[in-house]
């Protein structure tokens, strides 16, 4: 064979095996950039359903948050209003002009008068002292004492006392209803 036949073969045998060895590494470039396209695809939907998933607690406990701020304010309002509720109760027992203080006087000075032992000091709030004073049959009158109104009763050396007076009275009732006050105050 003649030397140009023989180097046109092996140029051609090598131009073949060049464009085998071509084609093969193109067609790995393609399933290489295809397996990439692939896990980049994955990762992306991953990613979108990560944070979807974020996104949506994020909305619930932003919405629970919201939720127990505004159960809070509701909460903090409904107290302020129960404790202006409370103390326009004590400025209206307080005053000395009260609808009915002197029926709830004389309520207070029966009880007492069964309850007590004999020999008891009658101590009135000031608001009530001249009313005490000339109803109080049975009880000796001492001094005054603080309060809205009513009295206390003092054996001789002070070791007992008996509270009549109208706070202690008006504490247990509001406490006892309560209930009563929140439902009329706030419809529930």
């Amino acid at each position: 064979m003649s030397l140009d036949k023989l180097a046109g073969e092996i140029k051609a045998m090598a131009e073949a095996e060049a464009k085998a060895v071509t084609d093969e590494a193109a067609a790995e470039a393609k399933r290489i950039a295809d397996e990439a396209k692939d896990k980049v695809s994955e990762y992306r939907e991953e990613a979108i359903a990560n944070a979807t998933r974020t996104c949506d607690q994020i909305a619930v406990e932003s919405i629970a948050a919201a939720r127990q701020r505004n159960q809070k304010t509701l909460l903090v309002a409904r107290r302020a209003e129960l404790d202006a509720t409370w103390e326009e109760v004590l400025s209206r027992a307080s005053s000395a002009d009260m609808k009915g203080r002197e029926n709830v006087l004389k309520s207070l000075l029966s009880q007492a008068s069964e309850e007590a032992p004999s020999g008891m000091i009658l101590k009135p709030v000031k608001t009530d002292s001249d009313f005490l004073s000339k109803n109080s049959s049975g009880f000796e009158i001492g001094d005054e004492v603080e309060g809205l109104g009513g009295f206390v009763l003092e054996d001789a050396d002070g070791s007992v006392l008996m509270d009549y007076r109208f706070e202690g009275r008006l504490r247990e009732s509001w406490d006892d209803r309560l209930g009563e006050v929140s439902s009329i105050l706030f419809g529930e």
